[in-house]
């Protein structure tokens, strides 16, 4: 995982009023926890945070330099403006390079399953341990040839080294089912309801 190094400010000014001045500035309030030291707040410039965070993705890990002292801050909650679509405040953890972190990262399934199988995704992420300098962007899960009725656990994914799952090793990540499994199951229904109204027809006859 690479590192983007980023010029924060310290704030002193706190609530809407002043996180909407910071925001006609273009730069973003945001707020390091971590390592039981008091909670830093910062200023951010607005583009450069965003084109950071969007290479580094869910876990960006940026090097936020506060006043000549470099801090390495991996992102753990982002808000956005639903409506224009920027950030409009970060909370970032402190971390130093060894430390571990607990992250979901993101599955990417890669390959085709055999013909006439519907792929279902049952979680996009994955929960891990790993090196805070190194976490993985995404991970995937490799389904080429697979028949319906195979299920890809969590506990047989391939993590990248240095990662160990935090996940229950039980749960389902990818689902692969015949595609007229759906089907069936209505038509089977279907009868079902058929054969459970008949005897009430034949009883209204015998009266």
């Amino acid at each position: 995982m690479s590192t983007e190094k980023i010029k924060a400010e310290i704030r002193a000014e706190f609530g809407k009023g002043a996180a909407r001045r910071i925001r006609r500035e273009n730069k973003i309030p945001a707020v390091v926890y971590g390592h039981g030291n008091e909670p830093i707040h910062v200023t951010l410039p607005g583009h450069e945070t965003m084109m950071a965070i969007r290479h580094g993705g869910a876990n960006a890990l940026l090097e936020l330099d506060i006043d000549g002292t470099i801090q390495l801050a991996l992102t753990k909650q982002v808000q956005v403006d639903p409506v224009r679509r920027v950030l409009e405040h970060v909370d970032f953890v402190a971390v130093v390079r060894g430390d571990k972190a607990t992250v979901d990262v993101v599955i990417h399934v890669v390959g085709e399953a055999e013909k006439d199988t519907l792929v279902v995704t049952e979680n996009n992420t994955i929960q891990v341990e790993a090196d805070a300098t190194n976490i993985p962007e995404s991970i995937e899960v490799n389904i080429e040839g697979a028949v319906a009725g195979t299920q890809f656990l969590a506990g047989q994914v391939v993590l990248p080294a240095g990662s160990t799952l935090v996940t229950d090793p039980e749960t389902l990540i990818v689902n692969v089912t015949g595609a007229q499994d759906s089907d069936t199951g209505d038509d089977a229904e279907a009868e079902a309801a058929e054969g459970e109204a008949a005897p009430a027809a034949e009883a209204g006859d015998s009266e």
